[in-house]
Order: C-alpha cells, then sequence, then structure tokens
C-alpha cells in the first residue's frame, strides 16, 4: 500500500508530501506551498548536523565546547599527519595521540590482546573498541588517574576480568563513561565506580544481574542493558540507580514488562521481546516517563487494555511492527505516536479523544500508520477537531 504524508499547518489546511493537492477550504498558493517544502527541507539537514552520533541506537553527545575527542577512530579517515602529536609526551606505539586532543589515545582496531603499557598520566580518554582483550591487567590502568571515558567495545571481555575481585575499575573515580557493548560479559561487572553517568553493557551474554550490582551507582543517567539474555528483573537488581534517566532493555527474552524498575526512568526501550502479558498497572510505578518504546513484540490489540498507557507524563509512544488490529488507547497528552507496519484496520476517535470540546483535545503532532490496512479516506470525517495540532500524517 502506497503511504500518503500530510503536514498540516496551524490554521489546519492539509499539505501533501508532493503539494499537489490542497484538502483545505482555502487553497495555498503555489509559491507558499514550495517555500513550506524547502524550509521543511532545511529543517531536516539543520538537524542532521547536530553534535551527536547514534551509538548503539542510543545518540551520545559530543561536547565540542569542552574539547571531548571524536570517538569516530582516525585511521583511515585522517591523514595521520595531520592529527599527529609532536608533543613530547610518551605515546604508546599501538595507539594514535591526536594534537587536536592531547588527553585522548585512540589504540582502536590494533589486534590488541592486552591494554598498551605506560599510558601517559593525562589521559583522559581512552578508545581500545576492535581488538582482542579479554581482562584488565592490574597495572594497565594504574597510571590513567584522570581517565573519563574508556571504550572497550567488539573486544573478548569477560566478567571475571572487570570484576571487583580481579584488577577492577573501583579506583577510577573520574570515570564517567564506560562502554563495553559487544563482548562476552556474563553479568554486569562488580566494583564499579561510583562518579560512572553512562554503563553501556548492550550485545553481551548478560543473564542475570545481580544484588548489589549498581548499588553505589546513584550518579549513573544511562544503562544500556539491550541484545542480552535477561528474562526478569528482581526487587533488588536495580537498588541505587536513583537518578537512572534511560534503560533499553530491547533484545532481551523477557515475556512481560519487568517490574522493579528505577522510578526515576523517563525513557524505557523494551522492543523486540515477547511481551504477552501486559498488566494495567505496567507503567504506573513510572511517574516521569516520557519515551516508551514497544516496537516488534508481537502485540495484539486483545493485550493493550484502555488504562495501559495512562500516564500522563508520556510524550512518545512507538508501538510499530506488532500485530494490532485497532488504534490502541492512548493519553491525551501524548505527541508522537507510531503505529506503522501493524494491521490496523479501524481507527477510533475516543483512542486519541475521550470527548471532543474547547478544551479537550488531542496534543498529537506526529502520527504514524503507514504499513496497515487503513487508508487517509476511511479516517472519520470528525477526526481533525480531535487532532487539531496534529503536524504529520503518515497513512
Amino acid at each position: 500500500m502506497r503511504s500518503s504524508v500530510l503536514h498540516i499547518n496551524r490554521s489546519g489546511s492539509f499539505l501533501s508530501s508532493a503539494c499537489t493537492a490542497v484538502q483545505s477550504a482555502s487553497a495555498m498558493p503555489l509559491l507558499r506551498c514550495a517555500l513550506l517544502m524547502v524550509l521543511c527541507v532545511c529543517e531536516s539537514s539543520w538537524a542532521a548536523t547536530g553534535e551527536y552520533m547514534d551509538y548503539e541506537g542510543v545518540p551520545m553527545w559530543i561536547n565540542r565546547f569542552l574539547g571531548e575527542p571524536s570517538v569516530l577512530s582516525l585511521r583511515g579517515r585522517i591523514d595521520r599527519s595531520s592529527y599527529q602529536s609532536r608533543s613530547p609526551k610518551a605515546c604508546p606505539w599501538q595507539c594514535d595521540c591526536a594534537i587536536q586532543w592531547p588527553t585522548a589515545l585512540y589504540c582502536d582496531g590494533r589486534a590488541l590482546r592486552d591494554i598498551p603499557g605506560k599510558l601517559p598520566d593525562t589521559t583522559q580518554y581512552l578508545f581500545l573498541q576492535g581488538n582482542s582483550i579479554s581482562s584488565l591487567s592490574s597495572s594497565a590502568l594504574a597510571n590513567a588517574t584522570e581517565l573519563r571515558w574508556l571504550i572497550l567495545d567488539h573486544n573478548q571481555l569477560r566478567s571475571k576480568g572487570l570484576d571487583r575481585d580481579g584488577p577492577g575499575l573501583q579506583n577510577h573515580m573520574r570515570l564517567r563513561y564506560l562502554f563495553a557493548n559487544h563482548n562476552q560479559l556474563s553479568r554486569v561487572p562488580s566494583g564499579l565506580p561510583a562518579g560512572l553517568q553512562q554503563l553501556r553493557l548492550a550485545h553481551n551474554q548478560i543473564s542475570s544481574l545481580g544484588a548489589g550490582a549498581f548499588q553505589d551507582l546513584q550518579n549513573l543517567t544511562v544503562l544500556l542493558l539491550q541484545g542480552n539474555r535477561l528474562k526478569a528483573i528482581t526487587q533488588t537488581d536495580f537498588a541505587g540507580l536513583v537518578g537512572l534517566d534511560l534503560l533499553d532493555l530491547s533484545d532481551n527474552l523477557f515475556s512481560s514488562v519487568p517490574k522493579h524498575l528505577p522510578t526515576s526512568i523517563q525513557q524505557l526501550y523494551l522492543s523486540n521481546n515477547s511481551l504477552s502479558v501486559l498488566e494495567d498497572n505496567s507503567f504506573l510505578g513510572l511517574p516521569g516517563l516520557k519515551y516508551l518504546r514497544l516496537s516488534g513484540c508481537g502485540l495484539k490489540s486483545s493485550s493493550l487494555t484502555p488504562l495501559l498507557f495512562n500516564v500522563s507524563s508520556l510524550v512518545e509512544l512507538d508501538l510499530s511492527y506488532n500485530s494490532l488490529t485497532v488504534t490502541p488507547t492512548v493519553p491525551t497528552t501524548l505527541q508522537y505516536l507510531y503505529l506503522e507496519a501493524n494491521e490496523i484496520k479501524e481507527f477510533q476517535l475516543t483512542s486519541f479523544c475521550r470527548e471532543v470540546g474547547p478544551l479537550s483535545y488531542s496534543r498529537l503532532r506526529i502520527l504514524r500508520l503507514e504499513g496497515n490496512r487503513i487508508s487517509l479516506g476511511q479516517l472519520p470525517p470528525d477526526w481533525v477537531y480531535c487532532l487539531r495540532v496534529l503536524q504529520n500524517i503518515v497513512i
């Protein structure tokens, strides 16, 4: 089925993506139509130039004003003569030390089995992704007391190699970002430094978290655990995470929405789990929840009760790639709803508005319905009064 994209301006006139048909009572001049299209393209271009990158599905902001270096490899991307450090400080021969970022060491993609010895004591950013490191030796990081970022993605790390009883990282109190995605960890490493703000452990072999694993991590705001083997969360698993903002549990083995999640969560990702059971109170313990992803979970309309998403703080809801046949009931405060690639054939206005009036309407701005069994002509005629602030609908 061919998708139609409708852009809706604040006065309620409709602008098709091709600007060939205006379905409003007041037709828009062609020149104004073309100008709006140019502005839409420009806005997309401006958004794409932001100082961030999509890293394991979650954007990672790079603050150039603070002198934070690029996390991308320099090899094959920048001429070595343009960044090779000429400073007198020692640089391990296995690494590159960029003159632009004197506190960063690029030791990525070198087939290393161990962390290079004699790291400069000024090292704050250590990039070791794409090697064959299985553990951290007791002396490897001893000199890097100022370490803030440690990226160990795509290595062969095992949990024992990062544990409290092993060399550990607990003495690196300045460490804020620890990335160990795509390794062989079977559980969350113990003895992590209390100042940690982001912990990314996606695509490992973690089947349980273990009581007390996060007990001292009150400053942690981002925790990525997608692509592991988690089936359940116990009451003590997340103890200590009082400031967690983003939790990604996608691509695990959950059959229901896990309980005992930190109440501070604003972003919860549960996509690609087999969520056969959804209770009315599944999300009521998360009073600040704003962004919820439930795509590819095998959800059916019969499993979504009217009270399921009754969370007034919710801003964005992703229910794409499921088996829904009817539009689900969502809070009137919701702004972004993604329902593409379902089997929806019935558009219920009560899903978005309990009643329609001067002060009772949906705050929805973006609605995606492409890849379903419904067309624009099948929408009820008074949907524009309910979705009066809608900016884009894709159907």
